[in-house]
């Protein structure tokens, strides 16, 4: 009998960058909020199962729409110049999102990372080009 051959690790992918924001890092961190991108954010749109009074609060959870799937996301750390986030979009992929903002001048430079893992096989062909086109996906932000 051959041996079986492993099955094969899903696609894991950590993304970095950066977007420079002209504010200071305890004003510009509010633009990575939930309520603080729908500002600027097109199409971003979140929606909260259980209505916060802070949508920064630790434990808030709320579900954004697009690429055609729902995105989960809870708040799981804060502090004056940061945030992270768990998401999972079920059956795509799952990680976290850290935005972490530091004083530029009088600016801030807000380093960005997204840890995804593709859930299952199929959704492998979604993460790769999103890592591919990480540095321009910040760009568009920053523009916004």
């Amino acid at each position: 009998m051959a041996p079986s051959a492993a099955p094969k690790a899903l696609l894991h992918v950590v993304c970095r960058g950066i977007v420079r924001v002209a504010l200071p890092p305890e004003r510009a961190l509010r633009y990575f909020t939930p309520e603080g991108e729908r500002a600027w954010a097109p199409g971003w749109d979140p929606a909260y199962p259980a209505a916060p009074e802070d949508d920064t609060a630790l434990g808030t959870v709320f579900v954004t729409h697009g690429h055609g799937h729902d995105t989960v996301w809870v708040v799981v750390d804060r502090s004056e110049r940061s945030m992270r986030y768990a998401r999972v979009s079920p059956d795509v992929q799952a990680g976290t999102v850290n935005v972490q903002c530091l004083a530029d001048g009088q600016a801030t430079r807000a380093e960005i990372t997204y840890d995804l893992t593709a859930l299952r096989p199929a959704a492998q062909a979604a993460l790769q080009p999103f890592a591919d086109g990480y540095d321009n996906f910040l760009k568009e932000w920053e523009r916004l």
